[in-house]
């Protein structure tokens, strides 16, 4: 058999070629878009190699992003993989401080920034001796010093693919809700298998008529890996740039036809809310895949009740490539605490505290740990292993497999609560509640007690339109857990804090409210 690489130029080069025509599309400010077909955006992507090249990024260098999901974004990513440098995708919800300390550890030279980012990349390089240039995209107008300047005098051809496939070409931070970020690097190897996996029509099972909105960040776990696994299939990439909001995302979908939406949530729950206050629909949608955090059924069935598509949740990590798991499209069987099935070339086991695998896998609860081709060996910059002497690594997750296999995140396994000696798992109790129409967002963190060592509050989100009492939000519980289960306040707040990737931000509710 041939000597075939599986490095990620592939992937566009094939986009490229058989689809030249099939777009992707960017919203920008005021409801414009703008759209490029794939044959365009490799020639882009290989100019910004070139550019590149010229300021001197050799193979193995690190590259900086800092930047919404926009076209140029793409190019940047392909145009620094392509060429066998290694692009570091930073997130600008995080501080400068903590940005510094990323750029510190990979010793990226240059920093590619969306042009409203641009001064939040100078102050970062200004405590940051390494980084040495910061370059704008999606600038309005042209911006000397720019890269879209540097392309314009791009020359010369700069070989893709002429690398190992083991070569890096991703690093990504976790996202540190957990605790401190650590780094992630992918090879090609990996997120091309990760790819393959990833379009299994038990799986995402993208097509090339697809037109799929990637709401989930460039920068939280390389998008899912939906940069790679749309142009794979020739679907239409639909980008919504920092354009979060239900209404920018309501008009996106219709004017695009979008097929499949995936991203956390909180994103989709604010679709719903503008559609409800606002009215509109989403003809044209007909998947939608969640990750992120578990969905409580409840926000399930509301949010496929108002768009009409059908729900697919997902689980995974930065340290996963990310995809771990994912519920096949239309399963008949499936149940909103399940998050999915694993594919070929990802593993589970379920084992103790002490990472011993427990006798009987299906039906009792313990904690995960994942083996495969994309999964991680080592964190950035550190010498020993993060996987145990069988290749087995401990997620931090709670979870059970069922008897058909599907797999159901319990909780984090730091996020139990022990009172009076015992644990209380607050994932269960934010399922009962988010059961209440009444509610938007719920999350259980423990708080110190004197007598019991913790104690379980309710922090909670209501929708605006509902009004709703303490003993109403906890009276569901009553009898569905043990008594000591019940959280001994509520707490209301008119906005949940989220973190940087989307989810519900547990570590400041626990500084703001746990007395951490």
């Amino acid at each position: 058999m041939q000597d075939w690489p599986l490095t990620l130029d592939k992937l566009l080069d094939h986009a490229a070629k058989w689809w030249p025509e099939r777009q992707v599309v960017t919203a920008r400010d005021g409801g414009r878009t703008d759209r490029v077909g794939y044959a365009e955006l490799r020639g882009r992507a290989r100019r910004v190699s070139a550019a590149l090249a010229r300021l001197g990024v050799v193979p193995g260098n690190p590259v900086a992003t800092l930047a919404w999901n926009t076209q140029a974004h793409v190019e940047t990513w392909y145009g620094v993989m392509g060429m066998g440098a290694v692009c570091h995708t930073l997130n600008p919800r995080l501080t400068e401080a903590q940005l510094s300390a990323m750029l510190v550890q990979s010793q990226a030279a240059v920093l590619i920034a969306s042009a409203d980012l641009a001064p939040l990349a100078r102050r970062v390089m200004a405590r940051t001796p390494s980084l040495k240039r910061v370059l704008e995209i999606d600038a309005d107008a042209w911006t000397d010093g720019g890269l879209e300047a540097l392309l314009a005098g791009a020359d010369g051809e700069v070989v893709w693919g002429d690398f190992p496939e083991t070569a890096p070409c991703g690093l990504c931070f976790t996202s540190g809700t957990t605790g401190a970020p650590k780094g992630v690097t992918y090879t090609h190897r990996s997120s091309f298998l990760h790819t393959l996996r990833q379009l299994q029509s038990d799986v995402m099972g993208l097509g090339a008529t697809d037109s799929v909105l990637t709401a989930v960040p460039m920068f939280h776990a390389n998008a899912w890996g939906l940069p790679f696994a749309v142009p794979a299939v020739g679907a239409k990439l639909v980008l919504p740039g920092k354009h979060l909001d239900g209404a920018s995302l309501a008009r996106l979908i219709r004017e695009e036809g979008v097929t499949v939406a995936v991203g956390v949530a909180t994103v989709w729950l604010g679709l719903v809310d503008h559609l409800e206050t606002h009215g509109g629909e989403t003809p044209t949608l007909q998947r939608i895949i969640v990750g992120g955090a578990p969905l409580a059924p409840a926000l399930m069935e509301r949010i496929e009740a108002r768009l009409g598509a059908a729900i697919q949740m997902s689980w995974g990590m930065t340290e996963l490539s990310p995809l771990g798991v994912c519920a096949p499209p239309q399963d008949p069987s499936r149940a909103a605490h399940i998050s999915g099935r694993p594919a070929v070339g990802v593993d589970l086991l379920i084992t103790d505290a002490d990472g011993r695998a427990l006798p009987e896998q299906r039906g009792v609860e313990g904690h995960l740990r994942v083996r495969g081709a994309s999964v991680i060996q080592r964190y950035f910059g550190e010498e020993n292993s993060a996987v145990d002497a069988d290749g087995w690594f401990p997620t931090g997750d709670l979870a059970r497999l069922e008897a058909d296999g599907g797999l159901a995140i319990t909780g984090r396994a730091k996020d139990l609560i022990k009172s009076g000696g015992e644990w209380i798992n607050p994932a269960e109790l934010e399922a009962v509640v988010n059961e209440n129409p009444a509610v938007s967002l719920a999350v259980v963190i423990g708080r110190p007690d004197p007598k019991w060592g913790e104690r379980p509050v309710l922090v909670v989100q209501t929708r605006a339109d509902h009004d709703v009492g303490d003993e109403a939000l906890l009276a569901p519980l009553r009898g569905r857990v043990a008594p000591w289960w019940i959280p001994d306040a509520v707490i209301r707040l008119d906005e949940m804090p989220l973190a940087p990737t989307g989810k519900i931000d547990k570590m400041r509710l626990r500084v703001d409210y746990g007395g951490c």
